[in-house]
This record gives structure tokens, sequence and C-alpha cells, in this order.
């Protein structure tokens, strides 16, 4: 059969086709990626809403789990994917992380995690993720599939903006988001008597009466901010009104539809902040919580739930115990809280399974320290009806790992995000595969 040469077609169709392939090339890669049906068949499974099934089957179809089961028919559509020997867990939550806000701390044009000014409670953290970031891909290799990107993290912003559940696959906001404004941020006032001037580089003493006075005033401002966003949205219920973008977003806040993530560690903030969210009817869920063992009957009564930063960490006080931090979520559970990990730090984040390792080793049962990166996260932000366990009707988010997911020298095997495998490949990788053996910088 003659071939067909490029001058034998006419002008019109070859233009006509020029731009026709780039659409059936989208429309072929569309059609790749579209969730399929998947039988994942013979591993350890982590239900975490159930016993842990020992030969265990999750089947997967239009990116979202059908059944769980120890004997499942597989579907003769379903591409079977052989798990014995594997571990089967759902993905990974890292619930207090600057994902997708910060690239390289130490340079200032990599790093978009605060704005101008000390009340930005309009602004939202996911216009601002970089769905190209390298730090993604990489925590996405460690199994983890979901975080909770948090602007401002412990910085001097009293309200940074609102947080967002972000899943680690996608190319755009649209992709990636989960839950836009899934809590307003507050970094609760601290007392630091002591501060480093840049100007004179030396270290600033003030007496302790004066920055006293300094936090009854912030917080007096926060009272006074929630009192008119309340009258806001009295007048905004009662007809129209002149548009303040900073209070229309502290609306939900105030009427209880939004939840508040207070940032603080010490007992006497936490405390205070407790005290703040009760007068003001806000939902409050606490972020670092260093010394909540101190406060957890406080916070137990009022059902309060703890997003912990990592846990292998040192203790925040000199005559701490050495393992105060690693203790603290066992304790916090046993006290009757729900409790979750975050890793504060986006270069980090593919350390969280082993951080709740460390929860295990320290107190935790293996099922209740995998909850911590899982389940629980899911619960705190209202996502626990779509995420955090393995069930029928969820969305499947799994990793398979050859040995104990939250042990540090097991591997992550494959990783499913909305029922769709993704691609393990990262930075890290791809400089070990360049430089390992040779010794030389190709």
């Amino acid at each position: 059969m003659r071939s067909i040469e490029k001058a034998t077609l006419p002008i019109p169709l070859r233009a006509t086709l020029r731009r026709a392939l780039p659409l059936l090339l989208a429309g072929a890669a569309a059609l790749a990626s579209t969730p399929g049906a998947y039988a994942i068949v013979g591993g350890r499974v982590h239900t975490l809403e159930g016993p842990v099934l020992g030969r265990g089957s999750v089947l997967v179809r239009d990116g979202r789990i059908t059944a769980v089961g120890a004997d499942l028919a597989v579907p003769p559509d379903a591409e079977v994917i052989d798990a014995a020997g594997l571990e089967v867990s759902p993905g990974f939550f890292d619930a207090l992380d600057t994902l997708g806000l910060q690239e390289i701390g130490a340079v200032k044009a990599t790093v978009d995690t605060t704005d101008l000014g000390e009340c930005n409670p309009q602004l939202r953290a996911a216009t601002a993720v970089h769905p190209e970031s390298e730090l993604i891909p990489i925590a996405r290799a460690a199994g983890v599939t979901l975080t909770l990107t948090v602007p401002g993290l412990f910085a001097k912003p009293a309200l940074p903006g609102q947080a967002a559940v972000l899943r680690l696959r996608g190319r755009n906001l649209e992709d990636l988001a989960v839950q836009p404004a899934a809590a307003m941020v507050l970094n609760w006032p601290t007392l630091e008597t002591r501060s480093f001037d840049l100007a004179t580089f030396k270290v600033v003493h003030k007496p302790f009466a004066d920055v006293k006075k300094e936090q009854e005033k912030r917080v007096q401002d926060l009272d006074a901010l929630m009192d008119r966003a309340r009258h806001y949205a009295d007048a905004a219920d009662a007809g129209p009104v002149d548009r303040d973008l900073k209070l229309e977003a502290l609306v939900p806040v105030v009427r209880g539809r939004q939840p508040v993530l207070v940032l603080a560690q010490r007992s006497r903030e936490i405390l205070q902040a407790v005290d703040f969210c009760r007068r003001n009817h806000l939902r409050m869920i606490l972020g670092g919580g260093a010394e909540a063992w101190k406060v957890k009957t406080q916070l137990k009564d009022l059902a309060i739930p703890v997003i912990l930063a990592r846990t292998l960490n040192l203790p925040p006080n000199p005559d701490d115990p050495y393992d105060r931090a690693m203790t603290l979520p066992a304790e916090l559970q046993e006290a009757g809280l729900t409790v979750a990990i975050g890793m504060g730090d986006p270069a980090f984040s593919r350390q969280l399974p082993q951080q709740a390792g460390v929860a295990a080793a320290y107190g935790l049962s293996q099922e209740d320290a995998l909850r911590t990166i899982t389940l629980n996260p899911a619960r705190i932000l209202g996502l626990d009806a779509d995420y955090g366990s393995l069930r029928a009707g969820k969305v499947a988010d799994l990793v398979l790992t050859a040995g104990d997911p939250l042990e540090v020298a097991s591997a992550v095997k494959q990783v499913f995000i909305q029922g769709r495998p993704v691609s393990l490949g990262n930075r890290h990788q791809e400089l070990y595969e360049r430089y390992k053996g040779s010794g030389e910088v190709k």
C-alpha cells in the first residue's frame, strides 16, 4: 500500500489535522487517566474501621472503593494488583504543613506563606499553592495523599488566612483542592519578652508587664473583630450592606460553619485561646499543642481536637522528660481527645509515617498511630465520610508498602489517589539515580 505523503494532502486538510492533533492527544491522555477498575488482592489490609485483614482485598471502581473483604469476587474487567506480602493502608494525611506554599525556606522568593498585614482572613492558601512544587511528589512517594496547607504557620500574623485541604495530585487548583476553605487560621498572641533586632543584631529584652499588656490588647482586638463580624452577618441577613471582605470571610467562623485552627504551644496560651473561642462561640481546633498535656482535661470537656506537630522533637522545656513530645499522642488519646499529627515543614512531609511510628513506639497501638495520620485528621476536618479509612463508598486513596507502613525501612510500592495509580518519581529519586555508584557528576 502506498504511504500517504505530506505533499499529497490538500492544504486545508493538513491545517485541519494540525489543529485537531493536540485535541486528539489531549483526549487520549484524559482517557488514559480516567479512573478504572482495580482489584488489590492478597495484602494485609488496615481498614481502620474494623479488624486488620490478614489476606484481604480492596476493589476500586471510578475513583472509589466498592468493597473491602477477605474473600471477594474479582470483577472480570478489573486490573488485578497482587499485594501478597504487602500492607494496604489509607493514604496518609499531613494535617499541619505549608506544602505547596514553600519550596526552600532560606530563599524568600520561593516562600508564599504570609501576606502583608496582621489581619487577612479573606486570603485563601489554596490560591497561592504551586502545583509544580518539587516537594509534592517527594511527599507523595512516601504515601502522603492529602495535606492541610496552613498559611502563616506559627508566624506573626494573627489571622493569616484560610487553610486548605489538598490532594497531592493535579496540575491546577481545581485538581488539587479538596476543601479550599477548611479552617480559619489564628496564630494566638504569645508572651515574648525576648526578641532579636535585625538592625542591631542584638537580643532585645522587654519587661513582662509591657509584654503582657501588648498581648491583652491584641486579644481585645480579636474579640472586637469577632463582634464586628457578627454584626456584619446580622446586617447582611437583613439586607444589602457595604461589602467588607475581611468581615465577610469571618461570617462562616462566627456562625459556626468554619472551624478555627488556633496555633498555640504553651499551656497558658492554649487556655487563653480556649476561653476566647468559648466566649465567641467558635469551633476550635488546636494546632501545635506542645503543652496540651497540661490542659488535657479542659480540652476534653470542650471536645477540642488536637493536631500535634512532629513527635520526633526536643522537649519544649529544659526540665521536661526527653520523650515528652513522643509520649504526647498516647497521653492525649488516653484522655479521650482526637489526635492527629502533622509535620509543620514541607521539606519533611515525607517523614510523616515515621512520626506516627514514634508515637506507636511510645504508647499508641499500631492502628491508633496509623489513625493519627489518616482517619483522625479526616474526622477533625469533617472529611471522614470520604477519606481516612478503607470502606466501601470512600475515595480510593491507598498506599501499598513492603513492611509496616510506619517503619522508616519500609518501602512504598504503589500509591493510589482518587482510584488512580500515581507516579512515585521525584527529584530525590532522580538525583539518586543520576549520581549513584559512579561518584561522578554527570
